[in-house]
C-alpha cells in the first residue's frame, strides 16, 4: 500500500507533518476540513494590508486571526460561517473570543482562546462603509481544529494477561476514541508489527469526530511467551502514539524427558544399593509434569521446576533388591497441552548374594559315631561355590548340587558326613559360599560339634553332720562333679523328692537353686536354704547320671503354730470361760504361760498331744468370768524357749455382748451461737453396737433420716446448723441395741447477738437538768460490761463522756446526765456487745433546749445600698436555739409591716440554726437607712441583734492583719475582710524595704481572697507592709495600724518559719519623709475638680446606679516609652496584677535609682496603678507636672496619686 504526505502552514503555528499508510483516511480528513474547497490568495486583497492565512491547530492551543485595515476609522468585525460577531472587542456571547490589536492602526486580529471543535469554521474579516471608504471582505480563512485520540480500547483488556495456546490463530481488536483526523492503528507483537490487520473507520461521537477499528489476526509461538501485544494509535495532533498492550502467557508442550544414570554401565545395579535417578524435561507452560513408573506402575509423582531455566526435575530414591532385578524404570513428562505422553525408559540388571545359608542336620554326637550334615544357599545371582571347615581344616564334601532360585537366581547345596572323636568337642563346622562376583564378601555358616561323654567324679560340700541349726539359718549346700559331655545335670532332692524354687511370687522364698556352673572341668550347682522347722532331720542329695551324695540336718525351731481354743464364743457379763493354748511343734520342747492385758493368769496342764517335724508338743488351760470391762480386752498364751531365747504369742479377744452404757465423759451441756452450727456429742459403749440413736425435743422426734436443719451422724451425734434461739432447750436421747436401752438429756445452749428494743429517740432536757438516755435489749448471754456508749460530733468523732454516769442493770443500760450543758446536746450512740457479733448500735439524739441566742458578726451588723429606690437590701439575722425561734423585725424601734411588698422575709432551720432573711425592695435614703432590729424568741427567752442599714461607701480597713510564714524570698499573710461598703472590693498591698526607699504596690488576686503570699523578697531584709482594701469609692486608707506588719526575711542559711503571731506594727526609725505631700494632694485635687467639672448630674447618677449593680469595665492598659522588661534586678521593681491573667504577674523593672511615679483609678472601675518614670538628669527641667492622658469615659472620676522615689538631690525644687 502507498503513502502519502500532507503538510499544512500557518502563521503562529509549528510545521505540522503528518505521514498515513491510509491515504483514504487523509483523504476523508482533508475533505472535511475544507482545505480543498478555496485557494489562499498570492497576494493581500485591496483595503487590507494583512489577513490571516488558512490555519490548522490543536485543541485546546489558542489561535490569533490577523486583519490589518488600511482605512483604521472604519467599522471592522468578523463572521464565523456567516454569522457576523460584532465590533465590540469583547465579542458578546464568545467569551474565549477577543479583538487585538490597535484600531488606529487598522489592527483587528481575532484571537480565539482554548480553541475546540465549536471553532472548526470559515472566518471573513469585514469592513463596514464609512467616510474614509467603501466596505470590504477579506477571503474566507479556514480554522482546522485537530482533536487527539484520547483512549484505545483493547480487546482483550488492555493490561491483563491474556493465555493462549501456541499455534492456535487469535483474533484481536483495538478502538481508538473520537479523533479528527481519523487515527492510523498498528499493532505490535513481541516488538514484530502484525501484517495481517483490517481496519474501519466510523463517525465519532460528534460531528467532525472519527473513530478508528482495527482487527488483527496473530498466531503466537513459545517465544512469544512473557511478551506484550501493543496497540499504537498516531494522529497529526499527538506528540508521540498513545498504546495500550496486554501481555501474552503462551502455552506450549514441554521437550521429552532425560534420565541421567549415575555410572558407565546403564541398568546394571547392586541389591542394597541406593540408587538415586535424576530426570529431567525442558521448557513447556506451563513446565512439565514429571511421573515415574516401575514395571507401569507409578511410583513418584514428586517434581520440582525452575521457572527461569523453564525447566522441570525429578528424582527417583530407591534401595535395590534382588526380586527389582529385571524391572523397567519410566519417567513421563506432559503438560496441559501436550498432545501425549513422551518417555524415557531403562531395564534394571540386579546382581545379588545369597541371604542366608542353611546347615541340615545335628552337629552333636556321642563319639567315634558319624555326623551327617547338609549346607544349602538361597537364591542368588550369579551362583556361588561351597566349601567346608572344621577348625582350620577343610572337609571334603560328599556331593554337591546347583538349583535354579528365585529372581533369576541359583540355589548351592553341599552333603557332608564325618566322624566325631572326643578331642572335636567344641571345634567349629563351617559352610563357606563364595564367588568372584562378591569377591569383598564372605557369606558363611557355622554350627559347633558337640561330642559326648559321661562325668568322673560327684561330692557335697556344706555344714558338717550333726550340727544344730536354728530355724531362719541361712545354709548353702554345693553340690560338684568332674568332667562330662554334655555338662552333667546335678539335681537335689529332700528325702526323695526333687527340690524345687516356689512357683508362686507371694510365696516365701525359703529355696533358691542356683543354676549348673562350670569352671574349667569342674561343675557345680548351689542349693541354699532357709531353714525351717520341716528341715528337721530331713536327707538332701545330689545326683549325676549314675552318681549320688547325700547330708542330713539337725533343726531347732520355736512352736511352729500356738493356738487358743475356747469353750463359748458369745458371752454376756457374768458368763465363765475356759480356754486352751496349745503349742503344735518345737524343737526342743517349751514352757507356756497367761495373761490379760499385763496380768499372769493362773493355769493347769492339759493332756499331751503328737508333734509334727519330730519335735515336741505342750498345752495349758486357764478359768475366766467376764463383765462388760472385758470387752476387748486381750487373753495372751506365751510359749518361751530357753535354748532358743525366742518367746512365741497368741491372743483370744473377748467378745462380751452388753446393752449401752454411756461414758462418764459424755457432754451434758452444749453452746452455740446462732446462726452457726451446733454439736450434740454421744459418747456410749455398747456390744453389739447400738441399732439406733433417738432424739427428742420438747416431746418432738427428730427424724433419723435428718431434716433442713439437723442430722443424726453414724455415732448418734445430733449436728444442727442455722441455729436459732428457738432450738435452745434439753434433747433426750434414746439408744439400744439386742442387749438392752440407755438414754441420756443434753441441755443446748444458743447465744445470739444482741438486739435493741427498746431507745427513746430524740430524748429532751432543759439546761441544767438531768436526764437519763435507757437502751434496753435482747440478747444472750446477758454480761455485766455488755454496755458501752459513744458521743458523736458533726464529723461522728468519739467525743469524751467522763462527765456522765453509765450504769446497767441485765437487759438495760443507762446513761446518766446531771445538769445537762449546750456543749452536751448531739447524737450519742449506744453500743452492746456480749461476744457475738455484730454488736449492736442504736443512735438517740440529745436535745438541751436553750432560750435564742443571736450571732452578731461584725459583717453583718451594717449592711449598704443605694437609697435611690433601684437597689434592693438584704439583711441577715441568724440565731441559736431550741425550740425552734420565731423572728420579729423592728425599723427605729417600730415593728415592720411585713405585709408591705417592699419587704420579703425568708427563713431557714437547719438543726439548732435558725435565719431570718429579710429583704427590702427598692431602698430609699429618707424611709429605710434607719437601725433595723431582728428579735428571736422561743419559750425558754428571746435574743435580739441591731443592723445598721446605710449608704453605699468606701470599706472599712481589713482586721487582724498578720504573717503565716516567712522564707527567704517570701512572706505568706492573712487577714479577716471589713465591711466592703456595700460594693464588691479588693486587696492591695504596699510594701517597701526599710533600706531602699519607695513603695511596692501588688493586688491580691482573686479579689476575695483572705490569704497572700508576697514574693520577689530580698534574703535578710527588714520590710514594712501595709494591706488596703478598696472599692469604686476609694480605699480604706492606711491610719489603722491593724493593716500594718513589719517583718525581717531569714537568711538562706536560716529554714522557713510558720508563724501564727501578729509581728509588731511600730515604724522603724529612718529618714524623714519628703515635702511633697501637700503639692502631691493638691494637683490630685485640680485635677478632681477638672473632671467633675465635664461630667453631669445625671451621668453621675447612673454610674452610681451601675456602680451599685456591679457594673464592671475593664481599664485601659498602657505601657510608657522606654519600659524595659529586661532591667537589672538590683533596682526596685513595680508589680501589678492584671485580673485577666490569672494568677500569674505582670512587672516592670526600674533602671533607674530614681523616678517619678504617676497612678491613677477610676471610680467607673477599681482603678489598676498605672506608673511613669522620668531619668534623674531630666528631673531639674520639670517645672510642672507631666501626665500621659489615658482614654476617659464619660461619667467616669479619677483619682490622681503622684509618688516621688528618688535618690537626686532633695535640693532641687521640683
Amino acid at each position: 500500500m502507498g503513502t502519502k504526505g500532507a503538510t499544512v502552514r500557518g502563521p503562529g503555528v509549528n510545521l505540522i507533518h503528518r505521514t498515513s499508510s491510509l491515504s483514504p483516511l487523509l483523504l476523508m480528513g482533508l475533505l472535511t476540513t475544507g482545505l480543498a474547497q478555496s485557494s489562499i490568495p498570492a497576494s493581500v486583497p485591496r483595503g487590507f494590508w494583512t489577513l490571516s492565512e488558512n490555519l490548522t491547530v490543536v485543541e485546546g492551543t489558542s489561535v490569533k486571526l490577523p486583519c490589518g485595515v488600511r482605512a483604521p476609522g472604519s467599522v471592522v468585525q468578523w463572521a464565523k460561517d456567516g454569522l457576523l460577531l460584532g465590533p465590540n472587542p469583547r465579542i458578546p456571547g464568545f467569551p474565549r473570543y477577543s479583538l487585538e490589536g490597535d484600531p488606529a492602526k487598522g489592527e483587528f486580529h481575532l484571537l480565539i482562546e482554548a480553541c475546540d471543535l465549536s471553532d472548526d469554521a470559515e472566518y471573513e474579516c469585514q469592513v463596514s462603509r464609512s467616510e474614509m471608504g467603501p466596505e470590504f471582505v477579506s477571503p474566507k480563512v479556514i480554522l482546522s481544529i485537530l482533536v487527539p485520540p484520547r483512549v484505545l480500547q483493547l480487546t482483550p483488556e488492555a493490561g491483563s494477561t491474556v493465555t493462549w495456546v501456541a499455534g492456535q490463530e487469535y483474533v484481536v481488536t483495538c478502538v481508538s476514541g473520537d479523533a479528527k483526523p481519523a487515527p492510523d492503528i498498528t499493532f505490535i507483537q513481541s516488538g514484530q508489527a502484525v501484517l495481517d490487520v483490517s481496519y474501519n473507520v466510523n463517525d465519532g461521537s460528534k460531528e467532525k469526530l472519527f473513530i478508528t477499528e482495527a482487527e488483527a489476526r496473530v498466531t503466537p509461538q513459545s517465544s512469544d511467551n512473557g511478551q506484550l501485544l501493543v496497540c499504537e494509535g498516531s494522529s497529526p495532533a499527538l506528540d508521540a502514539p498513545i498504546k495500550a498492550s496486554f501481555t501474552m502467557n503462551i502455552l506450549f508442550p514441554p521437550g521429552p524427558p532425560v534420565i541421567n544414570w549415575p555410572g558407565l554401565d546403564e541398568g546394571h545395579v547392586q541389591a542394597g544399593q541406593n540408587l538415586e535417578l535424576p530426570c529431567m524435561a525442558r521448557g513447556g507452560n506451563p513446565p512439565a509434569t514429571l511421573q515415574w513408573l516401575k514395571n507401569g506402575e507409578p511410583v513418584s509423582i514428586a517434581w520440582g521446576t525452575e521457572h527461569a531455566q523453564a525447566v522441570a526435575h525429578s528424582v527417583l530414591v530407591m534401595t535395590v533388591r534382588p526380586e527389582d532385578h529385571g524391572a523397567r524404570l519410566s519417567c513421563l513428562s506432559y503438560n496441559s497441552v501436550s498432545a501425549g505422553t513422551q518417555e524415557r525408559s531403562i531395564t534394571l540388571q540386579v546382581t545379588f548374594p545369597p541371604s542366608a545359608i542353611t546347615i541340615l542336620g545335628s552337629a552333636s554326637q556321642s563319639e567315634n559315631k558319624n555326623v551327617t550334615l547338609c549346607c544349602l544357599t538361597k537364591s542368588s545371582r550369579p551362583r556361588v561355590l561351597l566349601r567346608w571347615w572344621l577348625g582350620g581344616r577343610q572337609l571334603l564334601p560328599t556331593d554337591e548340587t546347583v538349583m535354579d532360585g528365585l529372581h533369576g537366581g541359583h540355589i548351592s547345596m553341599s552333603n557332608l558326613t564325618l566322624l566325631v572323636r572326643r578331642e572335636d568337642n567344641g571345634l567349629s563346622l563351617t559352610c563357606e559360599a563364595f564367588s568372584d562376583a562378591f569377591s569383598k564378601d564372605t557369606f558363611k555358616k557355622s554350627l559347633t560339634l558337640n561330642v559326648k561323654y559321661p562325668a568322673q567324679k560327684l561330692w557335697i560340700e556344706g555344714p558338717p553332720e550333726g550340727q544344730y541349726i536354728r530355724t531362719g539359718t541361712r545354709v548353702r549346700l554345693v553340690c560338684l562333679a568332674i568332667g562330662g559331655n554334655p555338662d552333667p545335670s546335678l539335681t537335689w532332692f529332700k528325702d526323695s523328692r526333687t527340690v524345687s524354687e516356689p512357683r508362686q511370687p507371694q510365696e516365701p522364698r525359703r529355696v533358691q537353686l542356683g543354676s549348673l556352673e562350670k569352671s574349667g572341668s569342674t561343675f557345680s550347682r548351689e542349693l541354699v536354704l532357709v531353714i525351717g522347722p520341716s528341715d528337721n532331720q530331713a536327707k538332701f542329695s545330689c545326683k549325676a547320671g549314675q552318681l549320688s551324695a547325700s547330708r542330713q540336718l539337725v533343726v531347732q525351731f520355736p512352736p511352729t503354730n500356738l493356738t487358743i481354743l475356747a469353750n463359748s464364743s458369745a458371752l454376756r457379763p457374768g458368763d465363765a470361760l475356759n480356754l486352751t493354748c496349745v503349742s503344735i511343734s518345737s524343737n526342743p520342747p517349751v514352757n507356756l504361760s497367761w495373761d490379760k492385758e499385763g496380768e499372769r493368769l493362773e493355769d493347769v496342764a492339759a493332756p499331751p498331744r503328737s508333734a509334727p517335724f519330730k519335735g515336741s508338743a505342750a498345752s495349758r488351760s486357764v478359768f475366766l468370768r467376764v463383765s462388760s470391762r472385758d470387752h476387748g480386752h486381750r487373753v495372751t498364751c506365751r510359749a518361751h524357749s530357753a535354748a532358743l531365747h525366742e518367746t512365741v504369742s497368741s491372743f483370744y479377744s473377748l467378745n462380751v455382748l452388753y446393752p449401752p452404757e454411756f461414758l462418764g465423759e459424755q457432754v451434758l451441756a452444749v453452746t452455740a451461737v446462732e446462726q452457726g452450727q451446733a454439736l450434740l456429742p454421744v459418747l456410749v459403749s455398747a456390744n453389739p453396737a447400738p441399732e439406733a440413736f433417738n432424739w427428742t425435743f420438747r416431746g418432738y422426734r427428730l427424724s433419723p433420716a435428718g431434716g433442713p436443719r439437723h442430722r443424726i451422724l453414724s455415732g448418734g451425734a445430733l449436728q444442727l446448723w442455722n441455729v436459732t434461739r428457738a432450738d435452745g432447750g434439753i434433747y433426750q436421747l434414746h439408744c439400744q441395741n439386742s442387749e438392752g436401752t440407755a438414754e441420756a438429756l443434753v441441755k443446748l445452749d444458743v447465744h445470739y447477738a444482741p438486739t435493741i428494743r427498746a431507745l427513746q429517740d430524740p430524748t429532751e432536757v432543759n439546761v441544767g437538768g438531768s436526764v437519763d438516755i435507757v437502751c434496753t435489749v435482747d440478747a444472750n448471754p446477758i454480761l455485766p460490761e455488755m454496755f458501752s456508749w459513744e458521743r458523736l460530733g458533726e464529723d461522728e468523732e468519739d467525743l469524751s463522756l467522763d462527765d456522765m454516769e453509765k450504769m446497767s442493770k441485765g437487759p438495760t443500760g443507762r446513761l446518766r446526765i446531771h445538769q445537762a450543758k449546750l456543749s452536751q446536746a448531739g447524737a450519742y450512740q449506744c453500743i452492746v456487745d456480749n461476744g457475738v457479733a455484730p454488736a449492736a448500735r442504736g443512735l438517740v439524739r440529745l436535745v438541751v433546749r436553750f432560750a435564742p441566742q443571736v450571732d452578731r458578726p461584725t459583717p453583718l451588723t451594717k449592711v449598704a445600698a443605694a437609697g435611690d429606690r433601684t437597689s434592693s437590701a438584704t439583711l441577715h439575722c441568724r440565731a441559736r436555739g431550741v425550740p425552734n425561734i420565731d423572728f420579729t423585725w423592728t425599723k427605729d424601734g417600730v415593728p415592720l409591716d411585713l405585709q408591705d411588698p417592699r419587704y420579703t422575709e425568708h427563713r431557714y432551720h437547719q438543726g439548732v440554726v435558725h435565719s431570718s432573711l429579710l429583704t427590702i425592695a427598692n431602698v430609699s435614703a429618707a424611709q429605710d437607712y434607719a437601725l433595723f432590729t431582728c428579735t428571736a424568741t422561743n419559750a425558754l427567752g428571746s435574743d435580739h441583734t441591731n443592723i445598721q442599714l446605710v449608704s453605699i461607701s468606701r470599706p472599712d480597713p481589713p482586721l487582724g492583719l498578720k504573717v503565716v510564714s516567712r522564707t527567704p524570698h517570701s512572706v505568706g499573710l492573712e487577714w479577716k475582710p471589713g465591711f466592703d461598703g456595700g460594693l464588691p472590693q479588693r486587696f492591695q498591698i504596699r510594701y517597701e524595704a526599710l533600706e531602699t526607699p519607695g513603695f511596692l504596690y501588688v493586688d491580691v488576686l482573686p479579689p476575695q481572697a483572705t490569704t497572700f503570699t508576697l514574693t520577689g523578697l530580698k534574703p535578710s531584709t527588714r520590710y514594712r507592709i501595709w494591706l488596703l482594701a478598696s472599692n469604686a469609692l476609694g480605699d480604706s486608707g492606711l491610719a489603722d495600724k491593724g493593716i500594718q506588719v513589719s517583718i525581717t526575711t531569714p537568711g538562706l542559711d536560716q529554714a522557713p518559719e510558720d508563724t501564727d503571731h501578729q509581728l509588731p506594727t511600730k515604724q522603724p526609725p529612718g529618714p524623714p519623709r519628703l515635702p511633697l505631700l501637700p503639692l502631691l494632694f493638691a494637683v490630685g485635687g485640680l485635677l478632681l475638680l477638672s473632671n467633675a467639672s465635664c461630667v453631669g448630674g445625671f451621668l453621675w447618677r447612673r454610674r452610681l446606679r451601675r456602680l451599685a449593680e456591679g457594673e464592671e469595665r475593664l481599664p485601659h492598659c498602657w505601657r510608657p516609652e522606654g519600659w524595659d522588661p529586661g532591667a537589672s534586678a538590683q533596682h526596685s521593681s513595680a508589680q501589678v496584677r492584671d485580673p485577666g491573667a490569672s494568677a500569674q504577674h505582670r512587672s516592670a523593672q526600674v533602671r533607674d535609682p530614681g523616678f517619678w511615679c504617676l497612678s491613677w483609678s477610676s471610680l467607673c472601675r477599681p482603678g489598676w496603678p498605672r506608673t511613669h518614670r522620668d531619668p534623674p538628669g531630666s528631673a531639674s527641667r520639670v517645672l510642672g507636672l507631666k501626665a500621659w492622658a489615658t482614654t476617659a469615659q464619660p461619667g467616669c472620676i479619677f483619682i490622681f496619686k503622684l509618688c516621688v522615689v528618688s535618690t537626686v538631690d532633695l535640693s532641687q525644687k521640683v
